[in-house]
């Protein structure tokens, strides 16, 4: 497989930040996600908090699980630590990274599948301990890799690329992030880059377990059943000597409206979001308002979008276990390894 990789010299009239770094030194690879995929939106999202946050991208470790979201990482930061991790488990491998080191500041990019399917049990953990991490789920509602099957995200009633009908009632992270003790939760929508900007900048700067779910059309799985320009369709009226599929070219969906304000969304397939702004005197330090505020117009079928709930005083899990300042993977063998005196007056301490 051939990558093309965008080309080392910037245009030296580029503007850097406090530190030094242009926007193009927080890019990463050129994406291989459908053309028009809202991922992308989200990608330069963070590209453009962390510039302008004037963060160093070797201070960065993003971490990331399986499927269209966890490829993402690669788009974005490539001069930034990374780990790819299994199926759901981004969540434990980042505590641990950031149990061994405290001074790097992380990301976690996950999906609605690797989160809120296989990853639930990580992602409650993760939340309820209060590890300190940006964590971002890409919401699509599908899983794009293996072609489109229903997320445990789908909204009851929403309709497949194949025509079948979800039945089943959706988990809302948001909701878990809320009642597990998360300092810092919101959600937004990829295509309104104004007001995911500065989430993302919160959350990356916030001293707790941060939460982003962010609403991210899938431009392929949008075909319905019955249309002769579907892929299925085409498949089963063709007699091919190979099986290739061809990903038509789409425009992002973008979305601009003001603070309190609710804007219907056309998706590529007819259907429509209702996006719901907080209103500009919206409280976001009641844990419980905002359940009842988020359930109360989920009723209606909107969903709201903007800082739901940030704990202004939030502690993490280092605050927990009362760890040393100093970062574990930095510390000598005389340090973490004290002798049997010292495990003496620990033992003495639990009786």
């Amino acid at each position: 497989m051939t990558y093309i990789t965008k080309p080392r010299l910037h245009h030296p009239t580029l503007t850097a930040n406090k530190v030094g770094y242009t926007r193009r030194d927080y890019e990463g690879r050129i994406s291989t996600l459908c053309a028009g995929c809202g991922h992308d939106s989200i990608s330069a999202a963070i590209i453009q908090a962390c510039w302008e946050l004037d963060i160093a991208p070797h201070r960065v470790a993003k971490l990331s699980g399986i499927g269209c979201s966890s490829k993402t990482p690669d788009y974005f930061l490539g001069a930034s630590h990374g780990f790819n991790t299994v199926h759901g488990r981004m969540p434990s491998a980042l505590t641990g990274a950031n149990l061994a080191n405290r001074d790097l500041l992380y990301l976690g990019v996950s999906g609605d599948g690797d989160s809120a399917s296989i990853g639930l049990g990580q992602f409650a953990n993760a939340m309820r301990r209060g590890v300190r991490m940006a964590y971002i789920v890409e919401n699509n509602g599908v899983y794009g890799l293996t072609k489109g099957q229903f997320s445990a995200t789908a909204d009851r009633g929403s309709k497949s690329k194949k025509g079948v009908i979800n039945s089943d009632s959706p988990i809302d992270l948001v909701g878990i992030a809320l009642q597990l003790g998360a300092t810092y939760v919101a959600r937004s929508f990829s295509g309104d880059k104004e007001q995911l900007v500065p989430l993302i900048k919160g959350a990356m700067e916030h001293g707790g377990a941060a939460f982003i779910d962010i609403i991210s059309p899938c431009v392929t799985f949008n075909n319905h059943s019955g249309s002769t320009k579907s892929y299925d369709y085409v498949r089963e009226h063709n007699e091919a000597v190979s099986r290739i599929d061809f990903i038509s070219s789409r425009d992002e969906i973008t979305a601009m409206y003001a603070p309190g304000e609710v804007v219907e969304v056309q998706q590529h397939d007819g259907s429509m979001l209702r996006l719901r702004k907080l209103r500009a005197d919206y409280d976001p330090t009641d844990r419980y308002g905002a359940m009842s505020y988020m359930q109360a117009h989920q009723a209606r079928g909107e969903i709201v979008t903007g800082l739901l709930y940030v704990d202004p005083v939030a502690t993490d899990l280092h605050t927990s276990l009362n760890t040393s300042d100093h970062a574990l993977n930095a510390m000598g063998v005389a340090q973490l390894c004290p002798g049997s005196k010292a495990l003496d007056i620990i033992n003495r301490a639990l009786r």
